[in-house]
């Protein structure tokens, strides 16, 4: 089990069908995940059901929980998964508003840095993170993710558009 401090990863499971039914429609959440659209029930319980391995699929997307109330907070994406390449985009979202600002996210991104490198033999991790959220950036350069461009007005969302900062962790 992946599990770091106050957290486990876990994979997805029938269980959580309602609560991700709660985290993807919640147009807090749109913005940062890109969606266009509410999700229903029964789509995200075909999602969960038509998941099979990291290899297959080319993203994996893990539960986080927090141990001592056996919650789950938020989830954690890795996806674009090329392993000829070596390399993985990444994503956390703590969904849960009163789980933010405890630290989870850090020890959620650690642990799957670490499981990535040497689990996984990724060389490189990298994600795009709008340039006015302050909270991701620091979390990313928190754990050694560098700048290596700004994508200019790169995401649209109600009505305005936004540059992205891309970022990348190398392994070694």
């Amino acid at each position: 089990m992946l599990e770091n401090g106050d957290i486990s990863l876990r994979a997805l499971e029938p269980k959580d069908v309602d609560t991700l039914f709660i985290w993807e429609n919640d147009r807090r959440n749109w913005r940062v995940s890109h969606t266009l659209s509410p999700f229903s029930r029964h789509a995200i319980a075909q999602y969960i059901e038509s998941v099979r391995d990291i290899h297959t699929d080319k993203q994996l997307r893990l539960m986080i929980v927090e141990k001592s109330s056996e919650k789950a907070v938020g989830a954690i994406d890795l996806f674009d998964c090329d392993f000829k390449n070596h390399r993985s985009g990444i994503g956390v979202l703590i969904a849960d508003t009163d789980a933010r600002n405890h630290g989870l996210a850090s020890q959620t991104l650690e642990v799957l840095i670490e499981y990535c490198f040497k689990e996984l033999g990724f060389h490189q991790l990298y994600c795009g993170i709008q340039v006015d959220n302050a909270a991701s950036l620091a979390l990313f350069k928190k754990f050694g993710f560098r700048e290596i461009g700004i994508r200019k007005d790169w995401n649209y969302f109600n009505g305005q558009f936004s540059d992205e900062i891309s970022l990348q962790l190398i392994n070694g």
